[in-house]
């Protein structure tokens, strides 16, 4: 049986992989501040023997080695995420992302424990090549524009990942993730499926930033939890960069509409230029779509839920949340 630590546990995608190691038989010990995550996404492991949580930061050497010491895989999740948190709080982010990647990754390397590292799509930044291979430029904006530093921040997580395994021969993996959605994933952070669920059924504008001809791929968390535990296991992967997501495309306009048919709301769809929603002088993707060849390789990756799957788990647990009273996130 295979112990393991999930930074950023109580988040949206690690509670799903805590969820599906769990499942597998494994044991799971979860470690997150709780500054984005939440106990209501973990409540329903917490009875569990084979579960422990740990409330604390990944800036914490102390807690990271004494947590590492008696674990077999890191997966580390934990990181400042969501656009509306990139643009208010640059320097929160920068410090989270590479000091807290920095430490997990120097305690790993000490005990030679396999880790995994969550970066994201936005590393590809403003590139117009489609689809997105991992071995592309990546062309991000000036650095007077703070919603650039998370993609800088997780292109450092990743430079230093790979140095870790250059130098010192750990066993490190990285997955960039490409817009994943399901449920317990929250609109706080300015994700947008459960934000235009959440306002269909409130009833509500749903609210389409800039053009709405931006286009997404998303992923079902499920999915993609599985690839990363699968990745983790394969010693041919370590020291390298995996895509993670759907190559089903849609754009926002399209997204909100069907939104808007399967809660049958009704909500007016609206549209608010970026300026409003963010700060003056934002920049927007307007494509993002991932080539998965390396990973379907590498792991046999492929995707299994459609969108619209994905809209109907989504639009089930915004429901749920909403109905109970005392739960403060949706």
């Amino acid at each position: 049986m295979q112990n393991n630590l999930i930074t950023g546990g109580a988040g949206f995608i690690g509670s799903h992989l805590a969820e599906y190691l769990l499942e597998q038989g494994q044991r799971v010990v979860v470690v997150d501040d709780l500054s984005t995550g939440s106990l209501d996404n973990i409540k329903h492991l917490r009875s569990r023997r084979e579960f422990g949580f740990v409330q604390g930061t990944v800036l914490n050497r102390t807690l990271v080695d004494s947590l590492t010491a008696n674990t077999d895989r890191v997966f580390h999740l934990a990181a400042a995420v969501g656009v509306d948190l990139i643009v208010k709080n640059p320097a929160r982010v920068i410090e989270t992302n590479i000091l807290g990647t920095e430490t997990v990754l120097a305690v790993c390397a000490e005990y030679k424990v396999p880790v995994f590292i969550a970066s994201t799509s936005e590393v590809y930044g403003k590139s117009e090549k489609m689809p997105f291979r991992e071995d592309d430029d990546i062309v991000l904006g000036p650095t007077s524009k703070s919603r650039w530093s998370y993609a800088c921040s997780k292109a450092i997580d990743e430079f230093l990942a790979l140095a870790y395994h250059e130098s010192r021969g750990l066993p490190a993996v990285v997955g960039r993730f490409f817009n994943t959605a399901g449920p317990r994933q929250t609109g706080q952070y300015g994700m947008v499926v459960p934000r235009f669920v959440g306002q269909a059924l409130a009833g509500e504008p749903i609210t389409v930033y800039g053009s709405g001809e931006q286009t997404r791929c998303f992923c079902h968390v499920r999915d993609v939890v599985s690839a990363v535990a699968k990745l983790i296991e394969t010693p041919a992967a370590y020291g390298q960069v995996f895509n993670l997501g759907s190559r089903e495309s849609v754009s926002m306009n399209e997204l909100a509409a069907r939104v808007k048919a399967r809660t049958e709301s009704s909500s007016k769809i609206t549209h608010v230029p970026f300026e409003e929603a963010y700060v003056s002088g934002f920049e927007d993707i307007v494509a993002r779509e991932p080539d998965i060849t390396k990973a379907r390789q590498a792991v046999d990756f492929e995707p299994r839920h459609t969108l619209d799957e994905i809209l109907t788990d989504v639009i089930a647990s915004v429901r749920s949340r909403t109905s109970q009273p005392d739960n403060a996130t949706l």
